[in-house]
């Protein structure tokens, strides 16, 4: 296997990078494990028929509502930088993905869709390339290294025209996303029909993934006025078929400001631990999913070697067969050749030619033949003849193109086979266990670990 043991050590390396969470390079080294050039989990699936995709290093979460329900801001908050402009105009025309980089840099169109190839397919939707922004900055609060954030376009009502089918665009994304915060403003838009019946079709699909926020809370008035506001949105979102579910839980948030205290009870830090859980939700699935992902190559190597030791059995039996029948094949004529010598050549011509013993076993054999052969007519001498020397045409012709052989690997390309096994076994799995106890140690002791 080319690069084998450069490929050992690079999956084996263990480096440390300043400020690099514990699940944060737990994904980076599971990714690492799947894209290397040569030995990477989707090259060795690919050689054995087997298509994988490589797990994503991030989350998706995608924040979707009315215009000026306080997404953008939300993003500002839990990033504690101002990327995405805000304000109560319709600011987000299109779809703006929020990342962490190592600069601060803005990014469009197709720059946007080549940093984010699974998103590629947005393209299809006419007018959305143009459309679509990143801003990359170097944040490292909270989460952020571990989540991107999309911004979709506010939802409204009424005659508000898009440059794209804006519906269909969240739909498609809702497919690929992680999380979809909803935020309902209580200032008059909560009941916008389009988000209601955004939500209403992204949760047949993906309801385990919607979460609902009422923003803006602070600004809903007092209590009274906000648990009426509340009541009506669940009240509207409950008449919808496969909404109306029971425990339904609505969180109030609000944008902290310290120069604007309120007494409304603020539960951002609610989405802070949604966010926190879909990560761990993640590492957990994507460590999984790299187990499974072994055992499926493993399996298909296997498969492949066990089907290629069967061909060669099955292709030395046919060969048997076809040089059984063409042995027969080319005994006929020579049988034939033999009925014409023993009767056309003279007793001592052929102990001349064959010797005493030759000419006492040829006799013994085939005179009784001969003897049948010459009590039939002329015609059907002819018609004997012409039968033995078709049946011989007939079996060359089976031993030729009934008993095909198979193709079978190299010596070359079983040994590459097997390498690509061994690498599973003794590297992968060992890497993908000490990632799992790495991640493990966050949560329990080392005692707890040994048991």
């Amino acid at each position: 296997m080319s690069g084998k043991v450069k490929s050992r050590s690079a999956a084996n390396a263990n480096p440390i990078a300043g400020g690099v969470s514990s699940d944060e390079r737990i994904l980076r080294d599971i990714h690492q494990l799947y894209t290397e050039a040569d030995s990477g989990l989707i090259a060795v699936a690919e050689s054995v028929g087997v298509k994988l995709l490589p797990p994503r290093k991030k989350i998706t979460v995608m924040l979707m509502g009315n215009h000026s329900a306080g997404k953008s801001s939300f993003i500002n908050w839990y990033v504690e930088e101002h990327i995405q402009r805000t304000g109560v105009a319709i600011e987000t025309q299109g779809f703006s993905f929020v990342t962490s980089g190592r600069k601060r840099e803005s990014l469009t169109g197709n720059a946007t869709l080549h940093l984010y190839p699974h998103f590629k397919p947005l393209q299809e939707f006419k007018g959305v390339s143009e459309y679509l922004s990143t801003e990359i900055c170097t944040s490292r609060q909270k989460r952020f290294s571990l989540v991107t954030f999309v911004d979709s376009p506010g939802l409204v009502d009424g005659d508000m025209k898009y440059p794209f089918d804006v519906d269909e665009a969240i739909l498609w994304l809702g497919e690929l996303c992680d999380l979809i915060l909803v935020f309902f403003d209580p200032m008059g838009q909560a009941l916008c029909k389009r988000t209601l019946n955004i939500v209403e079709c992204l949760n047949d699909k993906h309801g385990d993934r919607l979460r609902f926020y009422l923003s803006k809370a602070d600004e809903a008035g007092s209590e009274s006025d906000r648990q009426r506001v509340m009541m009506q949105i669940v009240q509207e979102l409950c008449k919808r078929p496969g909404l109306n579910k029971c425990g339904f839980d609505m969180p109030t948030i609000y944008i902290p400001n310290p120069n604007k205290p309120s007494r409304c009870v603020n539960q951002i830090e609610e989405v802070c631990r949604t966010i926190e859980k879909t990560i761990n939700q993640t590492v957990q699935n994507t460590l999984n999913s790299l187990e499974k992902d072994c055992e499926l190559v493993s399996e298909a190597i296997t498969d492949k070697l066990m089907n290629d030791r069967q061909s060669s059995v099955e292709n030395r039996r046919a060969r048997c067969k076809s040089c059984f029948l063409t042995l027969l094949g080319f005994c006929i004529p020579l049988a034939l050749l033999a009925f014409v010598a023993l009767g056309a050549l003279s007793p001592g011509l052929l102990e001349m030619t064959l010797g005493p013993e030759g000419t006492e076993v040829l006799s013994l054999y085939l005179t009784p033949l001969v003897r049948i052969f010459d009590s039939l007519s002329g015609e059907e001498k002819l018609y004997c003849c012409t039968g033995l020397v078709f049946l011989s045409f007939l079996l060359l012709i089976i031993a030729r193109f009934s008993f095909r052989t198979r193709p079978t690997l190299s010596g070359k390309q079983k040994r590459q086979l097997q390498e690509k096994f061994e690498y599973i076994q003794e590297v992968v799995k060992p890497k993908k266990k000490s990632l799992y106890e790495e991640y493990l140690r966050q949560s329990v002791s080392d005692h707890d670990m040994d048991l």
